[in-house]
């Protein structure tokens, strides 16, 4: 399972924790170089910009020698971020037609996960078609993996439409 993380845009939230906030893109590739040298050895060490270590122990850590991580964001540079430093970009609040085109200013490489979110929550039970064109035109615009929001109308409406979306996909 991809960790999420992100640089962060509230300078309030910054305030609060008495962290400086102009510097937080640079902060952030350094943290995210840091946790990539300790995430799956178990005696790092990392000596960057602002975080450096060595002589610790990390146990347990990770199985797997390469943890993925996807990047939030709803910038361009949150995308960047995202193709040098993660594996993956989950943008928030960015149309399709955005993404799409900022996708393009970058040579994505094989296996980098783009989440995006359809501009309209999914009926796969009432309007399947629609639903069909909707996640046809998301991938279309750069996504491998669709975040998807569903029209419903209670409960158990709500937890019938995964499996509807699932057989949606797959015809």
């Amino acid at each position: 399972m991809p960790r999420r993380c992100g640089v962060g845009s509230l300078e309030e939230e910054f305030h609060l924790i008495s962290a400086p906030f102009a510097d937080r893109g640079a902060r952030a590739d350094d943290a995210l170089r840091a946790l990539r040298s300790a995430l799956s050895v178990p005696e790092p060490a990392y000596h960057g910009q602002f975080y450096s270590f060595d002589g610790v122990v990390v146990d347990p850590c990770a199985v797997q020698s390469h943890v993925p991580i996807w990047f939030g964001g709803r910038t361009v540079r949150s995308l960047r971020r995202a193709a040098t430093l993660a594996d993956g970009w989950a943008p928030f609040n960015v149309s399709l037609r955005q993404a799409r085109e900022w996708l393009s200013r970058f040579e994505i490489r094989p296996g980098f996960e783009v989440v995006l979110t359809p501009s309209v929550p999914l009926d796969p039970i009432g309007e399947p078609q629609l639903a069909r064109d909707v996640l046809a035109e998301t991938a279309a615009q750069g996504a491998t993996t669709i975040c998807a929001t569903f029209v419903h109308s209670c409960l158990t409406h709500y937890l019938e439409n995964p499996q509807a979306l699932a057989e949606v996909a797959a015809s």
